[in-house]
This record gives structure tokens, sequence and C-alpha cells, in this order.
């Protein structure tokens, strides 16, 4: 009956016979059908697989509950048919169902609970039968972990059984396993430097592995040593030449196989991005492999119907041409400029000259792919560059002018804005004539590409003046596109031409509008025709382009459109939601075109809000493993959405706009913990912040805070981690500059993320005040880490600006944290960094005006410490100015709301001096509030004796006029102008004021009064 079921489960796993069958009967059963030597070859090694996966899958459910005798047989049965066994992929497969049951006989201490198990591999690897030798490495390779706890005890005898393994000269597979074992071990102790060390001198034995093995066909070695080179380069230290040395020989041997020679590359580039700094030691190899790239870049096929094919066949990622030219891109930004640029330069400009069509191509494809690693070096020759790759826009090979425009494009990103602002009037113009190439449809698309690069970076100004001759060719090639689509069905060009009238008008905004006419029916009538599958993205181009053009135009001009296309927007999302191969990039284009319209229609939005909620929240959870960069943008697109959703959905009252954010909240803070990208996850953290301002109080239940506490513990935790983690690395034998610049970026993306822990925990306070403090006690410690004397000033910067919240947001309460920030915040106010002195100021300034009494006494001693800040004699620098206003605005707060804490008559003159405030708009607000109070009182010391001072006033007022600081439908606007109105009705007084200001501030009082 067993052989008839396994017999079954050939055809399908899932059989219900098997499923059927209850967990612990299906180990004997396997098992018998796996020792009966009588049954089909495929029964057994089903059997075998299913019992693998059986014991990875469901071990806890099926085997502890076993009665100890069956434990026991099952253990001495693996083993014995291991030694049984004859037929060798068979023997595997038991080994590997050997492996997993030692994998999980290991207990939480380490201890190996099958000693049988360990004798059996010692046993084994010193037999005469290689059998054995083989089934003894296969499991240790499986599991390297098998000694637990006792490893450190047998590690010599674990190190000579691999050295006599790699040894063994009349078995070449005894050799290779072993080497595959060794690898496995290191990897699986990549943490024990230690370890490295004592195992450094199998090294040359593993190198001779991987080449014997390259030449026997047989690859698994040398991926092993690319996943070394990967997750411990520093094993590969003390023989690094020799590995070196070694890769390179393997990949300029063509009597290789192309995916062999490429893993060879892949050891060199993958150690110049995990251990830049020790390659940069070896110049000579770096210059040896450079050629090789190259050499590869020229291995393309000729092919009749490149020039016109209609399906952008990405040239098949397994060619040496694009191996050569991503390692190529991955080598510079790992190693950079400095290094690379001088050994490539010369090698290129050979290529270039080289009547062969391939090599000027791969020279072209090369100079693009070095650009974003040799950005600085290549700065300064760029004006050379440019004007040498514009001539092969009309080279006679069309490959040739489709890598030149490639290289545009790719320079037109790398170096914006710098680019454009110089090289604008050569560019468009060389492009514009590429894209009439009419003959090579591969050629004009990618024409059309290159001006989107340049377009997307080009400052506003410089694109206008060629706006007209831009618009005629885009459209003129559009309508000759539209008809070849309707004739022949080619829609290649089509494509890459809508995508380019939308990057036009998105750079050129309201001076799109009078093209508006011209564009728009063609564009809708893609968008309601082209619905076959194969046009799926040209449509959602085209959906795209719409959506910009609307954007830039403005809604008055938009809205005659706007319907029609959103419904058609929905319609199609809903469609492409049933389908089962979502095409990612149109889901992508539309979401982001659903964002646009929330935008610029809002009110006239509300009805699709629903709809699009239920569109977006799940793209929230949209992730793809490959590099596509599309998924991140619909992710960027989604999370942005969020808060203006809500804000649409007001208008339908408090009920609907529950009922949304119910819906969104669960995924937004799901999103939050798992979201592995950092440009997206800050982008989603931004939005829930502004989502919670949106919904204020109540908006969050129990489970939400809970969650969303674990998880900025967690972010902060790891903000601590990365810290420590790029200090040792600054401690390395090979740090250097290069090395600092990258540990650099690091820190700058996580500053990035606290600054949106920040974010939330503002928007936290501001809605929930202090009823929030409890929930918050289990961040406090994290947060008083933030601000200790000994951390980087991002740190302290932020750490201060979270208790600012606290102060302002949840005061009196806040008092029984003072312990916590109040030494730290009122030290700090004297910091040498102007980050930190402000977030310290406008702390000091919100306890003057929020804390309560208990803060009093602190509030007289700010006072003469703001003060040294605001006079010290760099106070107003561009630096320091933001600073040092905060200070001068706390200085204003502890007058008007602790007066009987300082002595107001002695600091208001000096207050006075120092006004007005203009870079801080927000400070600024509150200085002209509390001055305007002052003179509406009739302040002696303000207004001085006889009103002397009006003069004075008036000019600070001027002043702050002339730099913006207020906005004129802000209250405060209006209370200036009154105050100037009830001075003009005085005559002389007001001729003596307006006499002593400038041209300038006579012509700003006039425009407040004018306006407010």
């Amino acid at each position: 009956m067993l052989e008839d079921q396994v017999g079954k489960l050939e055809a399908t796993e899932n059989t219900e016979t098997y499923e059927n069958i209850p967990g612990q009967s299906k180990i004997t059963f396997l098992l018998q059908a796996i020792r009966n030597t009588t049954a089909a070859e495929e029964a057994r090694q089903m059997a075998a697989v299913l019992l693998r996966r059986l014991l990875s899958s469901a071990f806890d459910e099926v085997y502890p509950t076993l009665p100890s005798d069956v434990q026991t047989a099952i253990k001495s049965e693996l083993l014995m048919i291991i030694q049984m066994e004859t037929q060798s992929s068979m023997r595997k497969k038991v080994c590997d169902i050997a492996a997993e049951l030692a994998r999980n006989l290991i207990d939480e201490d380490g201890n190996n609970q099958w000693p049988e198990g360990l004798k059996f591999l010692f046993d084994s690897v010193s037999s005469q039968n290689v059998g054995l030798r083989e089934a003894a490495l296969h499991i240790f390779w499986n599991f390297p972990g098998i000694f637990g706890n006792q490893q450190q005890h047998y590690l010599d005898v674990i190190k000579r059984m691999l050295v006599q393994c790699m040894q063994d000269q009349e078995h070449p597979s005894i050799r290779t396993l072993s080497a595959r074992a060794t690898a496995a071990f290191i990897l699986a102790n990549e943490h024990n430097v230690a370890l490295f060390k004592h195992f450094a001198d199998l090294l040359p034995g593993f190198l001779q592995a991987v080449n014997d093995s390259c030449y026997q066909n047989d690859d698994s070695v040398l991926k092993s040593l690319v996943e070394i080179a990967d997750t411990v380069p520093k094993y590969l230290r003390p023989h690094l030449e020799a590995t070196l040395q070694l890769s390179l020989k393997l990949c300029g041997d063509t009597s290789l196989n192309n995916m062999q020679r490429q893993l060879a590359l892949e050891v060199i580039v993958t150690l110049s991005e995990t251990a830049a700094a020790m390659l940069r030691k070896h110049t000579n190899i770096v210059a040896q492999t450079i050629p090789q790239m190259l050499a590869m870049m020229v291995d393309l096929e000729e092919d009749e119907d490149w020039a016109n094919a209609d399906e952008l066949e990405d040239d098949d990622f397994d060619s040496n041409a694009v191996a050569g030219e991503s390692a190529l891109d991955r080598m510079a930004c790992g190693l950079g400029g400095k290094l690379v640029l001088p050994m490539i330069k010369e090698h290129i400009m050979q290529m270039l000259q080289n009547p062969d069509w391939k090599y000027r191509h791969a020279g072209l494809m090369a100079l693009s792919a070095i650009g974003e690693g040799c950005h600085q070096q290549m700065e300064g020759i760029l004006n050379e560059i440019v004007n040498f790759v514009l001539l092969f826009l009309q080279d006679p090979h069309p490959r040739v002018r489709y890598a030149a425009c490639n290289a545009v494009g790719q320079m037109a990103t790398d170096f914006a804005p710098g680019f454009q602002k110089k090289f604008h009037e050569k560019v468009i113009a060389a492009l514009l004539q590429t894209m009439e190439d009419q003959g090579n449809q591969r050629v004009q698309a990618h024409a059309a590409a290159a001006l989107i690069n340049f377009t997307e970076d080009c400052p506003k100004s410089l694109l206008i003046p060629y706006l007209d001759n831009l618009v005629k060719h885009l459209h003129s090639i559009m309508v000759l596109k539209l008809q070849e689509l309707i004739q022949k069905g080619t829609k290649l060009v089509l494509e890459q031409v809508v995508t380019s009238i939308a990057s036009v008008a998105d750079t050129a905004e309201e001076k799109f509008v009078p093209y508006y006419d011209l564009f728009m029916p063609s564009l809708k009538h893609i968008v309601e025709n082209a619905v076959q599958k194969e046009l799926r993205l040209l449509r959602g181009k085209t959906i795209e382009c719409i959506s910009l053009i609307g954007l830039a135009v403005g809604k008055e001009k938009f809205m005659q459109d706007a319907s029609d296309v959103m419904q058609l927007l929905l319609k199609t999302q809903t469609d492409f939601n049933d389908m089962e191969d979502d095409d990612p990039q149109v889901s992508g284009l539309n979401a982001f075109a659903l964002v646009c319209y929330a935008k610029e229609l809002k009110e006239g939005f509300v009805e699709y809000t629903e709809q699009v909620v239920k569109l977006m929240v799940p793209l929230l959870k949209f992730y793809f493993h490959d590099d596509i960069l599309q998924p991140l943008n619909t992710k960027l697109a989604a999370a942005e959405s969020m808060p203006l959703l809500l804000e649409c959905a007001r208008v339908r009252g408090p009920e609907y706009l529950t009922q949304m954010w119910h819906f969104m909240c669960d995924a937004l803070i799901k999103a939050i913990g798992t979201e592995p990208d950092s440009d997206v996850l800050s982008e989603i953290m931004h939005s829930f912040a502004k989502c919670i301002e949106v919904m204020g109080d109540g908006c969050l239940n129990n489970e939400h805070f809970e969650e969303l506490g674990g998880i900025l513990k967690a972010k902060l935790e790891e903000h601590f981690k990365n810290q420590e983690l790029r200090q040792v690395k600054r401690q390395d034998e090979d740090y250097d500059e290069q090395v600092e610049e990258s540990l650099q970026d690091e820190d700058d993306n996580d500053v990035y993320i606290l600054t949106k822990v920040s974010d939330i925990l503002h928007s936290i306070f501001s809605s929930y005040k202090e009823k929030v403090l409890p929930w918050f006690e289990q961040l406090l410690p994290l947060i008083v880490n933030l601000i200790c004397p000994h951390r980087p000033w991002p740190d302290r910067q932020w750490g201060l600006c979270i208790f600012d919240d606290v102060i302002e947001h949840c005061s009196p309460a806040s008092f029984k944290y003072a312990e916590y920030f109040l030494r730290p915040m009122l030290q700090y106010v004297c910091d040498n960094s102007p980050e930190v002195r402000q977030a310290a100021a406008y702390g000091l300034g919100v306890m003057a005006q929020y804390g309560g009494d208990n803060y009093r006494p602190f509030c007289t001693e700010a006072l003469p410490l703001l003060v040294r800040v605001i006079q010290s004699a760099d106070s107003k620098t561009k630096e320091n100015v933001n600073a040092t206003e905060n200070c001068i605005s706390a200085v204003g707060k502890i007058m008007k709301f602790k007066p009987d804490c300082v002595n107001v008559e002695e600091v208001l003159p000096h207050w006075l001096s120092w006004l007005p405030l203009h870079e801080d708009k927000e400070e600024a607000v509150q200085t002209f509030n509390y001055l305007c109070d002052l003179i509406e009182s009739n302040h002696p010391i303000v207004l001085g004796p006889n009103n002397t001072n009006l003069p004075k006033i008036f000019s600070i007022i001027a002043e702050g006029e002339m730099h913006e600081a207020i906005k004129h439908e802000d209250p405060c606007a209006k209370r200036l102008a009154n105050v100037v109105r009830q001075v003009q009705t005085s005559g002389g007084l007001w001729t003596e004021c307006i006499a002593q200001l400038s041209p300038e501030q006579q012509a700003a009082i006039q425009e407040l009064l004018n306006s407010a």
C-alpha cells in the first residue's frame, strides 16, 4: 500500500492520501519507503525529499512526541541507510535528512542530543570507503553547527579532518566537498575572528579546489568563494593576493563558460564593495581587472533586427556585456573615482577610436557606468567628455548612437544640475536631431529617454527658451508614432515620447498651458483605446503624462478633463488588481497619478476618496526583491497620499473620516516596522505623523500604541547599535578616508530616520498631551541616552527636540521628568553646535511659556546663559543666526510669561536692540506679538521718554517687513499696521519717524499699510 502512496506522491506532493496520514506515522512510512531498495528510484527519492521537508517544517509537532525507542530507531535507521546505499544521489538525499535531524537535535544550550551521529561523522571521514567520506563531508557542509557547544573542543580535529580531505589527490569529489564544507564552516562562524586566523592555512588548498573544480565544469566552490567575499572578506586577508590572482586568471580564461568567468569577476567586484579599503592596496590587480571587464563588454552579438525591435528585450542578463558593465559600475562606486578613473580613461579613449562598432559601443557604455562612482573626478573634465560623446550621436552604427544616448542620459542624471546649466544648448539640439532617426526605433526611443533624464533635473528658467522647439518636435513625433501604432502596432518610441512630454510639462509648469490643448486630445485617445494587454505600459505612461500635465497647468485648465481621466484611472486600477500578473510599473504610475489628483483637486476629489484609499493601502506592502525602482516609487506615492486622502475625506464629516483612518492606520504602523528601504521608510513615517496631526486625540487605540512603542523603541536601539558598528569600522586596520565617506553617508541616513521618530512623537504629544506620558516612559531611557554629552550633535539636537515637545505639550506634568533634561538643556544653550543651541533655546522658551511654577527658578538661571549666546561676537553669522534668534525669542518669552523671574526693566532695552528676527519665521511672529503687547499697553521703556524710541520701533517693523518675517494674512501683521496707523494720525511724530528710515524701509512700511 505504501508503495502506491509514494508512487502517487511523485505526481503531486499534496496528495490527500499523504496529507491525511498523521505526522508521526509519516516518518515511519517515509523511512520504510526510503529503505525499500526494490521500489522505483523516483519513489525513494521523493520519499527522502518529503521526510527532510517534514523535519524542517514540522519537527516540533512530529518528533518529540514519538516514543523514545522509535526515536532511537529512526536515528540508527538513517545512519544504516547511508552506510548501505550504493546510489550516490540517493545517499546525498539521506544525508540531507540526517543533517536536518541533527540541526533539530541541538538543544538551547548547544548540547548535541545525537552523539552517535557525531561518532558516525568521525568514523566515516577517515573510512576507506569514498562514499562514506563523501557522506560525512556532505552532512558537515549541510550543517556546520553540528558540534554544538563542543565545537571549540573539537576545533583541531575539524581542521585536521578538512585538511586531510582537501589533500586527497585520488578523489576530486572529496577535494571539492571538503572545500565547500570549509567555506560553510567559516560562513557559519562569521563573527569569530580568532577562528579565521586558526583556519587561514586552509585557504591555499581551498583556492586550489576552486581552480580544479572550475575545470571539471563545477562552479560550486567558486560560488562559495563569492559568498566568503560577500560575508567574511576578512578571512581572505592573509591570502588576498592569491585570491585576486586566481579570480583574475579564471575571469580571463575564455575556455571556461561565461557563468564561471562572471563568477570569478564577481569575487573581485564583491570585495570592492565589502572590503574596498583592503582591495585599494592591491592597485595592480584592479588595474588588470579593468581591461577584463571592458573585454567582456565588447562581447556583443550582431543582430539584424535590433534597430527596429519593438519589445525592449532586456539584453540577456547573463550576457558578458551586461555582466561587465554592471561590474564596472559597482567597482567604480566601491573603490572610488580617485583610483578607478586614471586607470580606465586611456582604455576608454582607445576603444572610442576603434573601427569596430562593438568597441565604440563598449567605450560609451563604460563611460555611463563609471559616472556615479567617479563623479568628483569626472566633473573637472566634463566639458571634453561631453563634446566627445555628442559626436557619437552621429556615428554610422545605430548601436553606437544608442550607446551615446545612454551616456548623455546617464551624465544628465549623475551630474545634474551642473550638466544642464553648462550644456543645455548642445545637448537639447543633439537629442532632438537624434529623435528624428526614423529608420531606427531603438535609437529614437533612447534619445527620448535621454531627453527625459535631461529635463527632469533641468532648472525651469533654462528650459523655457527651448519650450516651443521641444514641443514642436515632441508633438510631430507623437502624431507620427500614433499613426504607426494604429497601422503596424509598434509602440516603443511612443512610450518614451509620452514620458518626455510629461517630463517637459513637469519642469515647465504653468508655461505649458498654451500647449495643453495640443496634446490632451491625443493623450486621452490613447488612454481610452490602448486597452490590449501589450499596451498596458503605454497606457500607464500616458496616464502619468496626463496627470503631470494637469499638475503643471493647474486645476482651472485641467478640471474639464480631470474627472474623465479619474474615472478611467480607477477603472484601470481595479482591472489591474484583478489580473494575476500585475505589472508593478503600471500600478506604480497610476498610484502616482492618484496622488497628483488628491493634491490638485482637493474637494473635487472627495467622491473618489474611498476607492483610492482601498487601492493605496495595499501598496504600502508592495515589496519586490528585484531592483525594480517602480515599486519604491509606488510605495512613496502611497505613503505620501495618506494624509492628503484624509484631508479629502474630512469634507464628508467625522464618521467617514474615522472609517478611512481605521483602514489606513494598521497598514502604516506595520509598514514602519517592516519597510527595508530607508527613503521609503522615512516617507512612511513622515506621512504617519501628518495623519496623526490630521486626526488628533483618540486616533490610536491601545494595540496601536503598543505596537508603535515597540517599533520606535527598536528604531532607537538600532540607531545606537549602528553608531557602535561604525565606531568599530573606524578602528579597522584598513580604515581610510573613503571608508569614512561611506560611514558618513550611513550616518546621515540614520539621523534622517531619527528626525522621523521625532516627527511621530511630536504629532503624538501635540494630539494627546500629558495623557500619553505613561506610554512614553518605555522610550524615556533611550531619549535620555540621545542627550548624553558624549553623543554626536545630531543625537543631542533631536533628543532635545523630543523633550521640547514634552515641555510644550505635556506641562505642568512634564516636570516629573525634569531631572533627566533640565541640566543638559541649560548646559547645551552654550554648546559648540548651533543646532544643539537652537533646540536647547527653544526648550527654555516653551518652558517659560507652558511650564508651570516648578520651572520658575530655571527661567531665572537660563536668562544670563541666553544673553551670553546672543551677545557673542559671531552670533549673527549664517550658521549661528537661527540658534541666536531662538535665544532672543526665549528671552522675550521669559519676560512675557514669567516676568517676576527676571528684571524686565533691565532686560527690555537690550531685547529691543536685538530685534527684529527674520530667519526663524515662527519665532519672529512670537516676538512681534510680544512687541505689540508692549506698545499697545504704552510700556514706558519700550516707547521711551516722549516716545523717542518710536523711530527705532519703526525701523524694526520695516526690517521685519523687508525680510518677509511675517505673512500679511497673519493677525500679527494687522497689529503692526495699526501701531503705524496710530502714529500716522499724530502729524509731527510721524514725519520724524519716517525721516529716519532709508528709502527701502519707507517702502516696506507703505507695503505693510497697503496689505495688512
